[in-house]
């Protein structure tokens, strides 16, 4: 499980974001790292029994790299403020819409849906939405689902998208150009002895969404 100790680790790093003080307390990271690690193992065990194509996928696949590519970024800072995992057949490059869970002192989350669709990949969720909205209704306006990803997040487009009347009855929907779902964790939660199953089941609760996403992007369920 998480403990104080990798919130504590990730708040020292934030305030002391440079290589020569992550070397002087490179053990306080690996003791992170290997908390993170057996936690993420506890969450990838529960997510695979509902999702068996997760089963062969490795806990070290999941985990995002805490150095950060700061080749084209005004931000040199070495190290990101977090730990993080993203979870999909043969882990975090799956090419799926899978499972994310960021670790933040203050501001951690699981999330997952729409992010970064190619013209193609929106063209088609938008044809989906106008052919079937109940579809995607279903899902999202499921009370265990709205009870626990609270609101819709993602960016708009001002106007109509080309080819829909400006008086769709799902205008609102239809302007998405990104359309994801986030649950925020406090600090009390995260190193609660239950947070993996907590992690796991809200993964169950965003699953069908996610399925919904993958197959009409990809023709398969993740």
């Amino acid at each position: 499980m998480l403990t104080h100790h990798s919130l504590q680790f990730l708040r020292n790093l934030n305030q002391n974001n440079n290589r020569e003080w992550f070397q002087a307390n490179r053990q306080d990271y690996d003791k992170t790292k290997v908390e993170f690690e057996n936690t993420c193992q506890e969450i990838l065990n529960g997510i695979s029994q509902f999702q068996p194509n997760l089963l062969n996928t490795t806990v070290k696949s999941c985990l995002l790299r805490i150095n950060r590519d700061i080749r084209f970024s005004n931000d040199k800072s070495p190290y990101k403020k977090y730990i993080a995992a993203g979870f999909g057949p043969g882990g975090k490059s799956s090419g799926f819409v899978d499972y994310y869970l960021q670790i933040q002192p203050g501001e951690s989350f699981l999330g997952g849906g729409m992010w970064s669709p190619t013209p193609t990949q929106l063209t088609n969720f938008r044809q989906e939405i106008d052919y079937n909205p109940q579809h995607l209704k279903g899902i999202i306006e499921n009370s265990l689902f709205r009870d626990y990803y609270k609101e819709i997040h993602g960016e708009k487009v001002k106007k109509m998208p080309k080819g829909y009347p400006i008086d769709h009855p799902e205008i609102e929907l239809l302007k998405y150009k990104q359309l994801f779902f986030v649950h925020r964790y406090s600090d009390e939660d995260v190193t609660h002895p239950n947070f993996a199953n907590e992690v796991i089941e809200g993964c169950k609760i965003l699953k069908p969404y996610l399925d919904y996403i993958n197959e009409i992007f990809f023709g398969q369920t993740d």
